[in-house]
């Protein structure tokens, strides 16, 4: 079945990180799947939530949030209740980034990487769990570059993708309007050593066997090999501060 944008089945689309786009962020990108495009952004804070107080450990944490005219009708600011949707998705970008720091090593500093969406055509999670691991992997290696750390206190990359189910057919990176019409949605979170983060998947109507999941699976980890070429690409080429 060709797709909407003419790709293979097990295609990605075009994947794009572009590096140190803020002047003030400690590190930042905009990356790029296909038509969405997120942008990522690092601040490093003195001090950590009252539960590590004391222990020396840092902290990383994430903001999400979609620009008013990322999709094709405006939707309102976020401004004193943020929705179920995006603590899901802030908390899922947050844990994804821990779970390949040391955050034993930090010190107690607090890393929030803010991922504002700035344009949406599908998978804005996963562009910014995989931008989000870029900017700060930056935003580290100037703490490194300062002297204030020994080494970049993070053990792998970690990135995201989305697969889909649509028309008995299984879809790597899904476009809005694949998502939109698929049978099974799964989003994919690993590390660049192969292990899963996290694996959220749903079916719409009808149940899916383990087989698709198993299918489904191993369309992403196929992606997620080349979006972590992508990273290092991203960062081997990113200019001085």
């Amino acid at each position: 079945m060709p797709r909407i944008d003419g790709r293979q089945a097990d295609q990605l689309r075009s994947v794009t990180i572009e590096t140190r786009v803020q002047m003030h962020a400690e590190g930042s990108v905009v990356i790029g799947f296909g038509d969405t495009r997120v942008l990522c952004a690092v601040s490093i804070e003195d001090g950590v939530p009252g539960f590590l107080r004391g222990t020396g450990a840092g902290w990383v944490t994430a903001e999400y949030g979609m620009l008013p005219r990322s999709t094709n009708t405006r939707s309102r600011r976020e401004r004193n209740r943020t929705s179920g949707r995006t603590q899901e998705i802030q908390r899922l970008i947050g844990r994804s980034l821990r779970a390949v720091t040391n955050l034993d090593i930090l010190g107690e500093r607090t890393f929030t990487v803010d991922c504002d969406v700035l344009q949406a055509d599908g998978g804005t999670r996963t562009a910014a769990v995989t931008g989000g691991y870029v900017a700060l992997y930056l935003a580290m290696q100037g703490l490194v570059e300062a002297k204030k750390l020994s080494a970049v206190p993070l053990n792998a990359a970690v990135a995201a993708v989305s697969v889909g189910h649509v028309e008995d057919e299984i879809l790597l990176d899904l476009c809005y309007a694949e998502d939109s019409a698929a049978n099974v949605d799964l989003n994919v979170v690993a590390t660049s050593e192969g292990a899963y983060v996290e694996v959220q998947g749903t079916a719409e109507g009808e149940p899916f066997p383990r087989a698709t999941l198993d299918d489904m699976l191993s369309s992403a980890d196929a992606g997620l090999r080349h979006l972590f070429e992508v990273q290092q690409s991203a960062l081997g080429t990113a200019d001085a501060p």
